[in-house]
């Protein structure tokens, strides 16, 4: 099943997503073109793991790490499915990651590994939008809109071992698996877990294959995850 959020004139609503009609609160609502779609959760924090994927290792010339590596991202980082990401006026490097992302469904603390699908609403798609040249993981991961989340959450997924792939401005930029990752989905939030007492909404990110270039201004970013559907946003001047 999929559950949307969605901007409704009587405010968000949240509800089941099913051939462009969402249906929530005794209501039925039809979607257009998908431009109605909100992120699909409130999350506290957005908690992304990094260097997941030998090939990102590689990349990006790190050492394979010995646990999960993270960072957060706030709320004000969100976007939702085709709002327009800004290009900051701070930097001169923007980048993209196309991740796979939980959606946490209680509050939850120290969850065993094979208890994390018990706490988990569904999965959804993540673009980890970086400004790869400014200094430290805050200021390059953690700035607003540099979140964007959607375009649902799909609750009936093993995610394990799904492909992917990110188009940018129409061209090929990763393609994965999520069986390639080094720690998987439920080692993952479970690790998370015992650090950090989770909230309903909550995003756990899983990481991404290597992502070479950058992206300008007029780019569209595509990131499909099979199983759960395509994120899609444009890059814009800030500006605008």
């Amino acid at each position: 099943m999929r559950l949307a959020r969605i901007s409704t004139p009587d405010g968000p609503v949240t509800g089941r997503y099913e051939d462009g009609v969402v249906h929530g609160d005794g209501e039925t609502y039809e979607v257009d073109d998908e431009t109605d779609f909100l992120p699909p959760c409130e999350p506290s924090a957005l908690y992304c793991v990094g260097r997941n994927y030998a090939e990102t290792l590689d990349q990006m010339e790190y050492e394979r790490p010995a646990e999960p590596d993270f960072f957060i991202k706030p709320p004000a980082s969100l976007l939702g499915q085709r709002e327009p990401i800004p290009y900051p006026e701070f930097t001169e490097e923007l980048t993209y990651a196309g991740e796979l992302a939980a959606v946490i469904d209680e509050p939850c603390h120290d969850v065993p590994k094979a208890e994390v699908p018990d706490v988990v609403r569904g999965y959804t798609i993540m673009n980890d939008v970086d400004a790869l040249d400014q200094q430290g993981r805050t200021a390059r991961k953690a700035f607003d809109g540099s979140g964007p989340l959607g375009p649902w959450i799909e609750t009936d997924l093993d995610p394990t071992a799904i492909d992917m792939r990110t188009d940018v401005a129409g061209e090929r930029r990763q393609e994965a698996n999520t069986e390639l990752m080094l720690f998987d989905p439920y080692e993952i939030v479970s690790y998370l877990s015992k650090r950090f007492t989770f909230r309903p909404g909550d995003v756990v990110a899983f990481g991404s294959p290597a992502n070479p270039g950058l992206v300008e201004p007029g780019d569209a970013v595509e990131i499909t995850y099979e199983g759960v559907g395509t994120l899609r946003n444009t890059i814009v001047e800030s500006s605008d």
